[in-house]
């Protein structure tokens, strides 16, 4: 709401009625003085040393509205009704001078300390943009720059003791280039390069640290010096020297060098060596011929499914190559599975134990990811040794001596494996001095195959021979004939082979060596069958005690070695 008195100034301004020509005057107060008046008031409360005066209100002159010359301010003059005031100006706020209507001239004298026109706040009215811009006292200081903490807090104590050096460069610490004008790249400063150095981020704790690692360092390097001095000694025995012939005894570094390597090799064997030198034992007299025989996939094939668990099938005709050629062979099953896997699948597969050798993982060589059989560990004579199996990997050391056959996958026609009796039936007959090359003359051939070939084409000639020998010499004289064509010499009652059967007999009865290899070969099967049938479960029987016996021995063994050990005496037997 307007004041009382500006009410009066608008009634006063209204145009007078055209009926009358008097002008009409109207005494109207000036606030102005008022407030005047109220603000002397107010400083001479506040100062004891002036007398008081006479606050009384009293009119002021008549406002002459027809003397626009005059230095008092008319209604029209006035900004609060000026006809002149534009809604910007009535929005400025009115801190010019002393008040509205007051002069600065007109204001008390001591007022001037207080109200001076140099003051920013009564200079007069502004823009709104001026009103609104924020108010800056003076013009601000560049930043520095702040230091890099990512690689710790840096150290203070220079600045704050040492004093500021004259001629300091006064480069960005983070700018680490030669250009002043460049901006510092991402992660600049600190240790990479800036005004302090990289000792200023090192704590006590950093430099212990540090001390200690080079001290770690040159103990290991002598502990290295000394363990290779130690290892590359000369040998200590003549066997050590003839194991290794590439590394003879001197104190050259190349020799001793060539030594330590050799010791180091030796010892890393033994995790990757197998775990005896001689996987089989002496064997007085020594077996004629060696079959060893790989077991997965080969005997037995395993599979796992979600109905039935792990179940392993054993290959058909199995039970007859292990009997068979029992007699012929001594017969060794090499597994690359661990013994615990491997163990009971051998004793379901032969429980009557004429396979005389089992080995497994333990006896094969790591090299590269791959568990290879090497045969040169089993102390037999390999120009005696066969090795079949469905892995070439596992015979790449002697591939003269494997036989590789397809991988069963549990066909129940298989006859894979009986397919192979008569070759390696043949090379049990001895007239092959070295298996080696009879086994080098099937390379790349599906051996099976081609020994029935070949023995079918054998046949074939033998009875064109013999035929044409009966027809030359007579009946009797056929099987002696044949006999010294073999390089057999006859014997007063004629050579046996078997049970009393003369061999010139079988040759003139129209039968080959083979032949009569394998008519005796089957009777000893049928014998040891007809064995097995009748005492089968007695020797079985006999087994199970002896191991049982066995075990009750080593537990009374450890016992013993355990009561020992605590000084108690052991139990006695």
């Amino acid at each position: 709401m307007l004041p009382r008195a500006a009410f009066r100034g608008v009634l006063r301004a209204r145009p007078a009625r055209p009926a009358l020509a008097v002008p009409h005057r109207a005494l109207v107060a000036s606030t102005s003085q008022w407030t005047r008046s109220y603000a002397h008031n107010n400083n001479n409360n506040n100062n004891n040393n002036r007398p008081p005066r006479n606050h009384t209100w009293k009119p002021s002159s008549n406002i002459k509205f027809s003397d626009r010359n005059s230095n008092q301010a008319t209604p029209r003059d006035q900004p609060q009704f000026g006809a002149e005031a534009t809604p910007e100006r009535n929005n400025v706020p009115q801190s010019t001078g002393a008040g509205p209507g007051i002069s600065q001239k007109s204001a008390r004298p001591h007022a001037q300390q207080d109200y001076t026109g140099g003051e920013a706040d009564f200079s007069g009215p502004k823009t709104p943009a001026d009103n609104t811009a924020p108010a800056t006292d003076a013009p601000q200081q560049p930043q520095k720059p702040l230091p890099d903490l990512r690689q710790g807090i840096p150290s203070t104590f220079g600045a704050e003791f040492g004093g500021e050096k004259e001629g300091r460069n006064t480069q960005d610490p983070n700018n680490i280039t030669e250009d002043p004008t460049r901006e510092p790249s991402a992660g600049g400063g600190g240790r990479e390069g800036g005004e302090l150095p990289k000792s200023a981020y090192e704590t006590s704790t950093d430099r212990r640290r540090n001390r200690v690692a080079n001290w770690g360092y040159l103990i290991t390097l002598f502990a290295g010096s000394v363990g290779l001095g130690f290892l590359g000694r000369n040998w200590e025995t003549e066997e050590e020297e003839r194991a290794f012939p590439d590394a003879p005894n001197g104190w050259s570094p190349g020799a001793m060098y060539v030594r330590a390597r050799a010791r180091m090799s030796g010892q890393i064997g033994y995790y990757t060596e197998p775990s005896f030198p001689k996987l089989l034992p002496e064997v007085d007299p020594a077996p004629p011929l060696t079959l060893v025989l790989s077991l997965e996939d080969l005997l037995v094939h395993s599979e796992w499914s979600r109905q039935h668990g792990w179940r392993t099938a054993k290959r058909p005709g199995v039970d007859y190559f292990i009997r068979y050629l029992s007699q012929y062979y001594e017969l060794v099953i090499f597994t690359s599975l661990r013994s615990m896997d491997a163990d009971p699948v051998i004793r379901k597969l032969d429980p009557f134990r004429i396979v005389m050798w089992p080995l497994f993982r333990e006896a094969t060589r790591y090299e590269k990811g791959e568990y290879i059989k090497d045969l040169s560990y089993l102390n037999r004579d390999l120009s005696k040794v066969i090795v079949v199996d469905t892995d070439p990997s596992h015979v790449k050391l002697q591939p003269e001596n494997a036989i590789i056959l397809p991988k069963w996958k549990g066909e129940p026609g298989d006859k894979g494996l009986v397919a192979l009796i008569p070759f390696l039936e043949y090379l049990a007959m001895g007239t092959v001095p070295d298996v080696r090359t009879a086994l080098k003359s099937f390379e790349g051939q599906d051996i099976p195959t081609e020994f029935a070939r070949r023995e079918a084409k054998m046949r074939e000639q033998f009875n064109k021979d013999l035929a044409a020998e009966k027809a030359k010499k007579g009946r009797g004289s056929a099987g002696n004939w044949v006999m010294n064509a073999l390089g057999i010499k006859g014997q007063p009652g004629g050579l046996t082979l078997g049970d009393g059967q003369s061999l010139a007999e079988g040759f003139e009865q129209g039968k080959m060596l083979s032949d009569l290899f394998r008519e005796r070969g089957q009777k000893q099967y049928e014998t040891m069958e007809k064995e097995i049938r009748e005492n089968g479960e007695k020797w079985l029987k006999e087994m199970a005690d002896e191991e049982k016996k066995f075990q009750e021995e080593q537990m009374k063994a450890m016992k013993g070695g355990v009561f020992s050990f605590l000084g108690a005496p052991g139990e006695k037997k």
